[in-house]
């Protein structure tokens, strides 16, 4: 069947809406205290680089509990594990809204970054299994995910400037949980069914010398790639603040945080072409290896050029993502695919948290952020060195790509 085949069915159309909703406020509900903390440092007391360690231990968890999300996920129900993540993330960011003091933004910020955990290990699974060609759903996906990211410095920015910055979280935690009862009514329904084959054909046999090398360097670059997503989806607000928006502005800043991320977030559809069309090992590796030069400018400019380059850095970075996935769907059995991937989103999401920790970390060392970019463009150079340990394409399974081309964080 077609990819536009494929998207026209009622249970796929469902599963995308769904997938892509969740993917959206997965990305959204763990990045709206990036642009809060800048309004919220004279109600609390506490500095910049005090605040922004509260929000360590969501993001730790954000990656750390992909893995029995989605062991939960093929055990029980995706649908049920997917009903969870919305109220999940709903409750917890009422509660942020709600917090009084610092214990009560750590537990609620903790419990959002453990409520969208389900989302990746589970969403992206249950998608895959409703649609006979992912390729294309899962492109789309993808680009909800960014538009998640890019949302959540206009959602807070907007919020917080009229209403105040608990309303940037209240009012997404009330959405998320009507979402949630929606989904539920879906279920009851029987619009929305378990589904446990696949349809897209699995990779042809690997040597095991090669499955061995391709699990080393994926895992090593995967953490690199991660590191630089995480820490500059965190520290973007904090960087425009301080070198762009002379009055810190949150609705300004979170304007241009999001039209970076929404502008950029089109480079995974490119990604997903370059990943049909050409080596997935080249695509992957020349999209981290580009990156240094950027990031490397971007440390020395201080004007709105540095918007641009920040639509380069962050489109380079997740445009990589499409072959990253096709990659691991190739040299991952299908019986254990589901599990790997649980395993890739703790290691991008969990083990990368040290990115977030950078952030307070060189605030509080150096006074600024600046030399947070020196640290990506060390990190862009690890990750493209490990992406050409990768093993040379040989062969011309181009269906390798229609199982994961389009499944990003």
């Amino acid at each position: 069947m077609s990819a536009r085949g494929s998207l026209g069915h009622r249970d796929t159309r469902i599963a995308l809406a769904v997938s892509s909703v969740a993917h959206t406020f997965a990305h959204m509900f763990v990045l709206l205290y990036a642009t809060v903390v800048l309004v919220i440092e004279a109600e609390f007391g506490l500095s910049y680089a005090d605040l922004q360690w509260l929000a360590v231990p969501g993001f730790v968890m954000f990656g750390a509990a992909a893995l029995p999300a989605g062991w939960l996920g093929d055990r029980w129900s995706a649908p049920g594990m997917m009903a969870v993540f919305f109220f999940g993330v709903g409750g917890a960011a009422i509660v942020t809204g709600l917090a009084e003091g610092r214990v009560g933004l750590l537990v609620g910020l903790t419990a959002i970054g453990t409520s969208a955990a389900i989302y990746h290990p589970v969403g992206i699974s249950w998608l895959v299994r409703n649609a006979p060609n992912p390729g294309r759903a899962l492109g789309i996906n993808g680009v909800f995910g960014s538009m998640g990211t890019a949302g959540a410095a206009l959602v807070a920015g907007v919020l917080a400037e009229f209403f105040g910055w608990r309303a940037a979280f209240l009012v997404p935690g009330l959405v998320a949980v009507a979402v949630g009862v929606a989904f539920v009514v879906l279920i009851i329904r029987g619009d929305v069914r378990e589904t446990r084959g696949e349809a897209p054909p699995t990779a042809p046999a690997l040597a095991a010398q090669d499955v061995r090398r391709a699990f080393l360097a994926l895992f090593a670059t995967v953490i690199a790639v991660g590191l630089i997503f995480q820490s500059t989806s965190v520290a973007m607000p904090k960087i425009f603040a301080d070198r762009l928006v002379a009055d810190g502005s949150a609705l300004a800043v979170g304007s241009l945080v999001a039209f970076v991320y929404a502008i950029s977030a089109a480079t995974q559809l490119v990604g997903g072409e370059l990943a049909d069309r050409f080596s997935l090992k080249r695509v992957y590796m020349w999209t981290q290896v580009l990156q240094v030069p950027v990031i490397l400018v971007a440390f020395l400019t201080f004007n709105y050029g540095l918007v641009a380059l920040a639509i380069v850095m962050v489109g380079l970075n997740v445009a990589g993502q499409p072959a990253e996935n096709a990659l691991l769907a190739r040299y991952t059995p299908l019986a254990w695919r589901g599990r790997m991937f649980g395993v890739k989103f703790v290691l991008t999401l969990g083990v990368s948290t040290l990115g977030v920790a950078l952030v307070p970390a060189i605030a509080d060392w150096t006074g600024s952020l600046n030399y947070l970019f020196v640290a990506l463009a060390f990190f862009a150079a690890c990750a493209g060195l490990t992406a050409s340990l990768l093993p040379a394409d040989r062969t011309e399974a181009r269906v390798n790509t229609c199982v994961a081309a389009g499944e990003s964080d």
